[in-house]
């Protein structure tokens, strides 16, 4: 079994829901990630699935602290996260990164790529002396596949692949063991994506990186993942292997989820029932009783809004949060 890197374990973030003007009283509190546990280990990638709004990005904040939790741990090679202050937390800035969605408004148009690249340099002046900055900047731009000589550039004279590979080029920077990844192909074209993901499988195989991979899209999940875990409202509903998630998925979500994916095979299609969750996805200010997923679900009970399920090893052989988890065998 290979170390634990990064431990999560119960990490919730609520946000105050406010109103009034000179006296604002706090009437709720959306919900957006609660009780979230799951280990990430060295050299591994573990996706991170689910609909809009179901906490993913707001998981990716908390992690990198730029969100403070409202309660629950994160240890990091053993350190407790949340605890560090000083030069402890500067370390941790160093050895976790993030690649945010946006490759253009994550880059500052008025800084030259050499200048974006090279900032975390000012900020942790050990890692790279001044004389030699502008040499780790050029190998940088090498290993991300651009040009050297184009360090003078702005982020406007490159495409929307160029600019995220500058992004994932700065969080390089400070040779981190850990990256997030925010939905980092989800604003490119499909080909792009492509390029985009095999770079991150190369990078991880040569300098032994650990992600967090957060996206939406269940294939380009597939492509890069080792496990997956799959959100639901602020909860981990399902968490397993790649091939458990993808070819014996037991939570109904995880299922509703798959039947949707498109089949490129048309001689496959038809081949797939598709499930049509009815209603819309409740508010993380007043989430149901129970399970959460259960206002959309076909298997619901009683019991269901009665007894929130654990996320336990069920009858598939992977965690599920569902009392009525059942292996279903996806069609590839």
């Amino acid at each position: 079994m290979a170390e634990a890197i990064l431990e999560v374990r119960d990490l919730v973030k609520h946000f105050p829901v406010r109103v009034g003007v000179l006296f604002k009283r706090t009437i709720g509190q959306v919900k957006a990630v609660d009780g979230v546990s799951f280990d990430l280990y060295k050299g591994e990638t573990l996706g991170v699935v689910g609909e809009s709004g179901c906490g993913k990005s707001t998981l990716a904040q908390v992690l990198m602290r730029l969100e403070p939790p409202t309660a629950g741990t994160a240890r990091f090679e053993g350190r407790d996260m949340f605890a560090l202050k000083g030069a402890e937390l500067r370390k941790l800035r160093r050895d976790i990164q993030i690649v945010l969605q946006d490759p253009y408004t994550s880059l500052n148009p008025r800084m030259t790529v050499g200048d974006i690249i090279g900032e975390p340099f000012e900020i942790h002046p050990e890692v790279a002396p001044k004389g030699s900055r502008e040499g780790k900047v050029r190998e940088l731009l090498d290993l991300v596949g651009l040009n050297p000589e184009h360090i003078n550039r702005y982020p406007h004279q490159f495409s929307g692949g160029q600019r995220q590979r500058i992004g994932i080029a700065r969080a390089l920077a400070l040779r981190p063991k850990v990256i997030v990844c925010d939905e980092p192909v989800s604003a490119l074209d499909v080909s792009i994506q492509a390029q985009v993901m095999n770079l991150l499988g190369e990078l991880q195989r040569d300098l032994g990186l650990s992600y967090v991979f957060i996206a939406h899209d269940l294939s380009v999940v597939r492509h890069l993942s080792d496990r997956v875990a799959v959100m639901y409202l602020g909860k981990v509903v399902e968490i397993g292997t790649e091939d458990e998630i993808y070819r014996q998925p037991s939570h109904p979500y995880t299922q509703a989820l798959l039947s949707a994916v498109p089949v490129p095979d048309p001689q496959l299609r038809g081949r797939r029932e598709v499930i049509r969750l009815a209603g819309d996805v409740p508010s993380p200010v007043n989430p149901p009783s129970g399970c959460r997923f259960r206002t959309r679900c076909w298997k619901a009970q009683d019991v269901c809004a009665e007894h929130e399920p654990e996320l336990i090893t069920r009858v598939a052989g992977h965690p599920s949060a569902c009392h009525f988890a059942e292996a279903q065998v996806v069609v590839p």
